[in-house]
Parts: C-alpha cells; sequence; structure tokens
C-alpha cells in the first residue's frame, strides 16, 4: 500500500522516546522529513542522527510550556518549510501519582497530579493549537495523538495517568469536529491507544526490581491480554503512521487500541 508521505513534513513530541522514535523512523521511510521533539537535547540529538540529518533533525522542547511549544513549532517550520502532520507522542506516568502501599490515594499531590495531566492532555492541547493555526491557514493537516487504553479503561493504580490519556480521547473526538467543521474537512484529527509495552516509564509496575521476575501487577495484566504478550512500538508506529496518511483520508475523530485484545476482554 502506497502511504503517500512522500515529501510531507511531520513534528513528533517526545521522539527521543521508544514510541515517538519509532514513530519518526517510519515516517522517514516512508520520505517524511522529522523534527524531533524532546525535552532532552541529548535524546532528540541521537534519535536525528540515527535517522539521517537529511530526514530529521533535533528540537529541544518542553511541551507543558507554551512558550516552549512556540519557539519549537516556529524553529521547526522554518527548517521544514511548512508542516503537514503532528504527531503528540510526549507524555508519561511517574510514581507520586500511582497508588501503592506506600501512597495511598488520600495522599496524592495535587500539584503531582497537575504536572502528569499538563504532560499528558495540556501538551496535546497546545501543540494542536500552535500547528492547527497552521492547518487552518492551508486547509489541511493530520494530527494524531498517542493515547493509551488507560484514557478507555482507567488502570487501577495510575490516576493522573489514566485521567490524561480520556481528556486526550476525549479532546481527539472534539478537535477533530472543530477543525472540519470551521476550517476544512481536510484537516484529520485521530489517536492510538497503545495497550501494555514494556518501556521504562511502566516497568517499575511490571517487573520486580530486585528479582527481575514479574509483578502481581505484571502477571494479572497478562492474564487480561488474550494475545498473552506485551506490544512493541514498532506496532503502534504502524498504526500511528497509517493513520496520518492518505489511505486514511475518511478516518477522522477515531481512538483506535493497539492492545492485543486487552480493551476486548471482560476477564471472563
Amino acid at each position: 500500500m502506497k502511504l503517500g508521505l512522500e515529501g510531507s513534513r511531520a513534528v513528533v513530541t517526545g521522539a527521543g522516546g521508544a514510541i515517538g522514535g519509532s514513530i519518526a523512523e517510519l515516517l522517514v521511510k516512508e520520505g517524511a522529513r522529522v523534527a524531533i521533539w524532546d525535552i532532552s537535547a541529548e535524546k532528540a540529538g541521537e534519535e536525528a542522527k540515527k535517522l539521517g540529518t537529511d530526514k530529521a533533525f533535533p528540537v529541544t522542547c518542553d511541551v507543558t510550556n507554551h512558550a516552549s511549544i512556540k519557539v519549537a513549532m516556529e524553529k521547526s517550520v522554518a527548517q521544514l518549510g511548512g508542516l503537514d502532520i503532528l504527531v503528540n507522542c510526549a507524555g508519561g506516568s511517574h510514581p507520586t501519582t500511582t497508588t501503592s502501599e506506600e501512597l495511598p490515594f488520600f495522599d496524592i499531590l495535587p500539584d503531582d497530579m497537575r504536572r502528569i495531566m499538563d504532560l499528558n492532555y495540556l501538551s496535546a492541547v497546545m501543540t494542536s493549537q500552535e500547528a492547527g493555526r497552521i492547518f487552518a491557514g492551508q486547509k489541511k493537516g493530520a494530527i494524531l495523538n498517542i493515547s493509551s487504553i488507560a484514557g478507555i479503561i482507567p488502570v487501577t493504580r495510575g490516576i493522573s495517568y489514566s485521567n490524561g490519556k480520556a481528556a486526550t480521547n476525549s479532546l481527539t473526538k472534539w478537535l477533530a469536529v472543530h477543525m472540519a467543521t470551521n476550517y476544512s474537512p481536510d484537516i484529520r484529527v485521530n489517536a492510538v491507544a497503545p495497550g501494555f509495552l514494556l518501556t521504562e516509564q511502566n516497568r517499575f509496575l511490571l517487573f520486580d526490581e530486585k528479582t527481575g521476575e514479574p509483578s502481581q501487577r505484571g502477571r494479572t495484566v497478562m492474564s487480561q491480554v488474550p494475545m498473552r504478550r506485551y506490544g512493541t512500538p514498532q506496532e503502534i508506529a504502524a498504526m500511528a503512521v497509517f493513520l496520518v496518511s492518505e489511505p486514511a483520508s475518511f478516518i477522522t475523530g477515531s481512538v483506535v487500541p493497539v492492545d492485543g485484545g486487552l480493551t476486548s476482554f471482560l476477564g471472563v
């Protein structure tokens, strides 16, 4: 299948991470040029170097800060010569908003919750404002949010992560309608909701740090995934890149789970 991405210009936030990096890599393989955004200049630089400086370049950005986003977008558009695709991949959880024996729900601090909500939800709002303004002007563009199954069915311990991703799913549907009806039906907004992948962000939940064996939570997760395995960043990237491509031109407002069947399984 021809994806029609040759010559496209894309911004991928959180592209120094596993999922964002895989999305950026596949976009480059399909002929796009990509601005690699990450809060870590080192990670952004490493990813851009790996993909080739003629196809990718690093941009340091804190996506929870609107001023940082505006500067990063201006730099990206200037270097790319325009913008066709925005992928919002920056996000994550943190032990300070994850309940445990040491941290009951009652003791989670509001400021810690706000930081995770900002990272998972408001970051997508603010980047979409900047990219959306460009897309509205040119009457065409694609926004892709990387959400989570936690935004569909809340994970039992990650309160702020689940809340942030649920808000991102709602944003996806709202913004899809807003852009199509107010600016152009050729501006599309979708989301991919990954299931459980092994990443540095969730490893502490799924495996015992001392023994390396699956934690009780890890065993519970596997009991709920019909395919009985974790997903890979490359599997998320495949759906993400499809959704911003020409063959997906009639898809907007969709939140697509890529989860090994987890959200289809009642558990009995």
